[in-house]
């Protein structure tokens, strides 16, 4: 006779399918065709494509296309709607929010069938995961709406917002993206994915029902041309997009020099870290939920499994003797793991992939598991063998699909974790929490989980590091992303120059006869002076016209040098941010110690009546980012799960800057100090007109205890330099505020090849002497990226 335990594990789970009655009837009930909502109103439906059901194939219901010309309708319709939106005030538009809430939890079930329907992916996670979080979501962000006056004072919205989404998530990123959006006081033209927008257009009826005013949401449909005209739209103030890391580039060339604010989230190759002490049970549920959720459609999926080589072995048993219980089938049937695939397009660049695992020597194991006639389906999967620089292990594969290899030691664990162009999410599985707490800043993702996987809520930021794309969702910080501070309204409309006298400078400043000495200003790398590799310099004049010295004119290969020198000065940032505030402190006094000599460099260069006061302006703002150092703190958030959320502000790593003419000592000062304030390193392109400024200041570096290649200077021609520091690889991130708009626009087109952040300032000139335009966190934000680690506890 069979034991308990024998007669338990031969039982299987009989079906349950979920009723699609509702889902059916409210498609019937719009004849299974939609126009656009524009304006609070259905357009009818014009050209039209069909929305099909990925595990069936069967169709579900026709959208409209929409063309340049409904864009253009969307966005005056934003454009009128959103001085009123923002006029009703942070309660006002909290209650509508509040009420979109309530309508999202009370039509719940709907909206899970319609989009499992739509989707594939199972009833499970839209019923119990998607529609919770969209909820949670807009309950958040009501929040922020009415605590907006108060919690942000010193910023505004946007304006009319674009925002595109994929269809791996079609409702949760919708939230994602227009809770906060609608909470900051801004208007929306909002694209779903094409082949995932039946919710979006439930969503639309909801609008109307909770009572949001006419043209604050508009929905457009259709495929990637409908994106171009938003992205490109003169009329839209911000895009938000969600998507491949290829579209987003493209997004970015489209958008440079247009004024336009971006945020990026796009694709990822995750690492899931499993060390020898971890709860390997634990690790392996861990891991079903983070590659094979969703069917692993997921651009923060664990698809890159790094194991410690001791447990190897027993690790990997344990998995595959899960893959085996997973059960794959109707995404309507609450009792199957993995759904459909999206299309049937998905499911063949999957199998390619895979296969050409197979022919590189790798293994892949599948279990055995029947695959349904019709529809879109992929068996989960598991290679080993593969190397690190397989395409496999390398390209994001956005299916069901685990690449295994193994680690012996953290820092191996750490190098293998960051060998990818990516960097949006990580996990690390270990029951030492000093370690886990090591690991977590180390590995460049903005998003790291111990001891859990695909933790996700409205006040805990999501976004990506590097090719991940650069914004956030969710939190405090992903309502920065929806709003612009007010000093920006008040730059000035172009450069400003300074009242101009007579040049007097001092005699040591002024060439002499033929045997004066040479004056030549050298460039400045790993903390030593260099000669330019081209051997060339230019001649700096006054603003007279009289010759006052000679600089180094750099060159792309001095930019390498520059950037090799800023990655051996790493240790800079992992000092304390009372070090770095140490050193500023001593950069501020020994530049008060020779601020008669800067003041008149600065007088002889640009003929300005008020050198001293630069100067003072210049200590004065090291002080300043010495105070900020370390005070620009994290946040510790508290989500639903039993755990806390640690938000890091985190040093981008080395940025490029191209200083402005203007103000050329307090220009570069404000820019330098934040910048390593916060624990970058710099390569620095001064003033092209007036660079003997940031010249001078060598010896104050290197008598203030600053490390050699924490500050990097090229002098030279800002054009040239500054399309070398935004097309090379090793760069972070490029700020340009010289005031040439084709520069600036330059540099965010050239940036999009590595999808480095920029922060230019376009045409307008800014008022280096405002705190207000020149400092605070706005400053700091640019300066830093958030990293969020969930750290459970109690579990």
């Amino acid at each position: 006779m069979p034991s308990i335990k024998e007669i338990l594990n031969t039982m299987e789970y009989g079906p349950a399918p979920e009723s699609t009655k509702e889902a059916q009837a409210w498609l019937d009930q719009h004849g299974r065709s939609f126009g656009l909502f524009i304006n609070n109103q259905w357009s009818e439906a014009g050209e039209l494509f069909a929305s099909i059901n990925p595990a069936d194939a069967s169709k579900l219901a026709d959208l409209t296309q929409a063309t340049a010309s409904d864009v253009d309708r969307a966005v005056a319709a934003a454009r009128a709607a959103q001085p009123g939106w923002q006029a009703l005030g942070g309660h006002g538009r909290a209650r509508i929010m509040y009420a979109l809430a309530r309508l999202m939890q009370k039509h719940a079930r709907l909206f899970a069938v319609l989009e499992t329907l739509d989707n594939g992916k199972t009833i499970r996670e839209t019923r119990d995961v998607d529609l919770p979080l969209v909820a949670r979501h807009f309950y958040h962000h009501a929040g922020w709406a009415q605590l907006q006056a108060e919690e942000f004072a010193d910023y505004r919205a946007v304006g009319v917002v674009g925002q595109i989404v994929p269809w791996n998530f079609p409702l949760l990123m919708l939230a994602w993206k227009i809770a906060p959006a609608m909470a900051a006081g801004n208007t929306i033209v909002f694209k779903p994915a094409e082949f995932t927008s039946l919710t979006a257009m439930l969503f639309a009826e909801i609008c109307v029902q909770a009572g949001v005013p006419a043209g604050v949401v508009n929905i457009v449909t259709g495929d990637g041309r409908v994106g171009e005209a938003i992205a490109t739209h003169p009329g839209i103030d911000k895009l938000a997009f969600t998507g491949s890391t290829e579209v987003g580039r493209l997004i970015r060339q489209a958008s440079a020099g247009s004024g336009k604010k971006l945020s990026l989230e796009l694709g990822g190759k995750s690492p899931f870290i499993v060390f020898d002490d971890a709860d390997l049970d634990a690790a392996v549920e861990g891991l079903v939920d983070s590659i094979w959720f969703n069917q692993g459609q997921v651009c923060c999926a664990g698809s890159r499994l790094l194991v410690q080589e001791s447990v190897q072995d027993k690790f990997l048993a344990k998995l595959r003797a899960r893959m085996d219980k997973l059960t794959l089938g109707s995404p309507l049937d609450k009792s199957m793991d993995i759904g459909a695939l999206v299309d049937p397009i998905q499911q063949q660049r999957i199998a390619g992939l895979v296969d050409t695992a197979r022919a590189e020597g790798c293994t892949v194991y599948q279990p055995a598991c029947d695959i349904p006639a019709s529809g879109a389906w992929y068996p989960p999967t598991l290679i080993t063998g593969a190397s690190t620089s397989a395409a496999v292990a390398q390209a994001e594969i956005f299916g069901p699909v685990l690449v295994a290899m193994s680690f012996r030691t953290p820092p191996e664990a750490v190098q293998l974790a960051n060998n990818t162009v990516y960097g949006l999410a990580a996990c690390v599985w270990t029951e030492n929490i000093s370690l886990a707490l090591d690991m977590a800043p180390q590995i460049k993702a903005g998003v790291v989980w111990i001891n859990t996987a695909n933790q996700f809520d409205a006040a805990c930021g999501f976004g990506g590091y590097r090719e991940s794309g650069y914004g956030r969702e969710g939190g405090r910080e992903g309502m920065y992303e929806y709003m612009t501070a007010l000093a920006e309204d008040a730059r000035p409309a172009a450069p400003v120059q300074p009242e101009q006298g007579k040049a007097k400078a001092k005699a040591t400043l002024a060439t002499g006869g033929g045997f004066a000495i040479d004056r030549t200003a050298k460039l400045y790398i790993g903390g030593k002076q260099a000669r330019p590799d081209g051997a060339y310099s230019r001649a700096i004049h006054g603003v007279d016209g009289s010759f006052i010295a000679e600089v180094g004119e750099g060159n792309r290969k001095d930019i390498r040098n520059a950037v090799e020198a800023a990655h051996k000065a790493g240790g800079w940032s992992k000092a304390t941010a009372h070090n770095r505030a140490q050193v500023l402190y001593y950069i501020a006094e020994n530049l008060a110690a020779r601020a008669d000599e800067f003041a008149a460099r600065i007088a002889a260069m640009t003929g300005d009546r008020n050198a001293e006061k630069e100067v003072q302006a210049s200590i004065e703002r090291l002080f300043y980012y010495a105070a900020w150092a370390d005070k620009y703190d994290g946040l510790a958030h508290q989500p639903p799960m039993h755990g806390i959320t640690v938000a890091l502000n985190e040093p981008l790593g080395v940025i490029g800057i191209v200083c402005p003419n203007e103000a050329p000592l307090l220009g570069f000062i404000s820019l330098v100090a934040p910048a390593i304030a916060m624990g970058n390193r710099v390569v620095v392109v001064p003033s092209e007109a007036h660079p003997l400024s940031a010249t001078d200041l060598y010896q104050v570096f290197d008598t203030s205890d600053l490390p050699g290649g924490v500050v990097n200077i090229i002098t030279g021609s800002a054009d040239e330099l500054a399309r070398t520091l935004a097309t090379h690889s090793d760069i972070d991130a490029v700020w340009r505020h010289d005031g040439s708009a084709a520069g600036c626009a330059e540099v965010e087109r050239l940036s999009a090849a590595s999808l480095k952040r920029t922060w230019v300032g376009g045409a307008r000139g800014r008022d280096w002497y405002s705190t207000a335009q020149a400092g605070g966190r706005a400053v700091l934000a640019h300066a830093t990226q958030v990293k969020n680690i969930w750290i459970p506890y109690g579990v």
